[in-house]
């Protein structure tokens, strides 16, 4: 399957965490809204609380790995399917081709991933593997030139990102996180003429990710 070069710039993945935040996914939406305007952009949901059930389940009935994988990876396109409907201008997708045409069209395409994981099986099915890891590996398969991880403002957090992001992270590619409390950096995060400069964060995402805290 191939894609034409540099259809998307941009690979955004919104994360569920900011559902449990107040007023963290309003102000995230309003900041997509203004930003994402005539950039090549495709968001990918994160599992926030679609995946916190999944991993109750988990522990309580001990479903296992491979049953886990696949029901939080549908958390992902539930949550996919409330950001397409409250970013104006947004599409819901489920295959490459749909992204493409979606940027070509202007329209900003939201990612439900299930449908192209399950045919793919990029990844492990372990809790190792998050929707961080399924957003590098659809940026990898896009060509796409960044990622920016949108996260909640939470400071005593100790992970950045999952333990598998660094290997899912095609060379190459510079990431970006940005906290729902500084989302004025989303719109430089966007740029998509230059590489954005004073990337503290992805470096402390890659070190961080590559000890496993």
């Amino acid at each position: 399957m191939t894609h034409e070069p540099a259809s998307v710039h941009t690979v955004v993945k919104i994360g569920g965490g900011l559902l449990g935040k107040a007023g963290a996914f309003d102000l995230v939406i309003e900041a997509m809204t203004a930003f994402a305007p005539r950039r090549r952009i495709a968001v990918v949901p994160g599992g926030g609380p679609f995946a916190d059930a999944v991993r109750q389940m988990f522990r309580r009935i001990k479903i296992g790995e491979d049953a886990a994988h696949w029901m939080a990876v549908l958390g992902m396109d539930q949550y996919a399917h409330a950001l397409a409907a409250r970013i104006p201008n947004a599409v819901l997708v489920d295959a490459p081709e749909a992204i493409t045409a979606a940027v070509k069209a202007g329209r900003l395409p939201v990612v439900a991933p299930y449908r192209w994981l399950r045919g793919a099986d990029p990844l492990p099915h372990s809790w190792d593997v998050t929707s961080d890891s399924i957003t590098a590996w659809i940026a990898g398969a896009l060509r796409a030139r960044r990622i920016v991880l949108i996260k909640p403002a939470d400071r005593d957090r100790k992970k950045l990102v999952d333990a598998y992001f660094v290997r899912a992270l095609p060379a190459g590619l510079e990431h970006l996180i940005v906290t729902a409390d500084d989302l004025g950096q989303l719109e430089v995060a966007l740029r998509e003429a230059e590489r954005v400069e004073g990337k503290g964060a992805d470096r402390r995402a890659r070190r961080r990710a590559g000890q496993g805290e």
